[in-house]
């Protein structure tokens, strides 16, 4: 066993026993890792504010072949707006999920861990949450390993505007290859433009993006049909959010 300091976010916790919790890391030096945090529920540990979700910072943690050991974490930013705020801390808990289920124990993965510090900073802030989780799924698609087609049609190849998003056929279709399927989804400019961007831009850079909820919608319509498709993910943290948007509290 080796004592390593990583930055990282709590991307998951579980209770063990009547004092521990074993805390799943999102690092950067080393990807996803478990480790269990001695004595983290008892209300005077020193582990106890630092093992909790979204608290990201540096930790001293002594790696082994199985699960780790967290022995100390110098908390840079516990999101306090996100924890204190149940709509933001609903998508941001999904976030968090959806890192988790995407990603193997122990592999690096430096730029979804800079979209995934990014995002929350901006969650934080107070910038639109949901476009913030359209920009993270689209983008978790490649970690997935189901992109879609957005360079051109995913069925001919014609790189003429697309007017149609479909599931089916993973990607847009130009007008050409639009009867290919009864069921895509009928894109206009906006609509392309938005898919592109969610899937291509720099977070870091991410300027103003307003955009009327029915846009919002018909684009989250997409995105989820997309995930049930080819992801097989259910995800409890999902399925809150769509209780979220069923009482308005969304």
């Amino acid at each position: 066993m080796t004592m390593q300091k990583v930055e990282g976010i709590i991307i998951r916790t579980i209770d063990y026993g009547e004092t521990n919790k074993v805390v799943t890391l999102f690092t950067k030096e080393l990807g996803k890792i478990g480790v269990m945090a001695r004595g983290a529920k008892k209300p005077k540990s020193r582990l106890s504010a630092a093992s909790q979700l979204f608290m990201y910072g540096v930790f001293v943690i002594q790696t082994s072949s199985g699960l780790g050991v967290l022995h100390q974490a110098d908390i840079t930013s516990s999101f306090r707006d996100i924890r204190n705020d149940l709509v933001r801390a609903a998508h941001a808990s999904y976030i968090l999920e959806l890192t988790d289920k995407l990603t193997d124990e122990k592999k690096r993965y430096s730029e979804i861990f800079k979209l995934l510090y990014q995002i929350l900073i901006y969650i934080d802030e107070g910038i639109d949450v949901e476009v913030l989780k359209m920009i993270f799924e689209t983008k978790m698609l490649a970690v997935a390993g189901v992109k879609p087609e957005l360079d051109q049609c995913a069925s001919c190849g014609s790189i003429n505007q697309p007017i149609a998003f479909s599931i089916k056929n993973a990607g847009f279709l130009c007008p050409n290859c639009r009867n290919k399927d009864a069921h895509a989804f009928q894109l206009n400019p906006q609509h392309v433009k938005l898919l592109r961007l969610f899937y291509y831009v720099d977070v870091e850079r991410l300027g103003h993006i307003s955009l009327k909820n029915e846009t919002k919608k018909y684009i989250q319509m997409i995105i989820d049909s997309y995930y049930q498709e080819y992801s097989g993910l259910r995800l409890k943290s999902k399925r809150f959010l769509e209780q979220l948007e069923r009482f308005d509290l969304n």
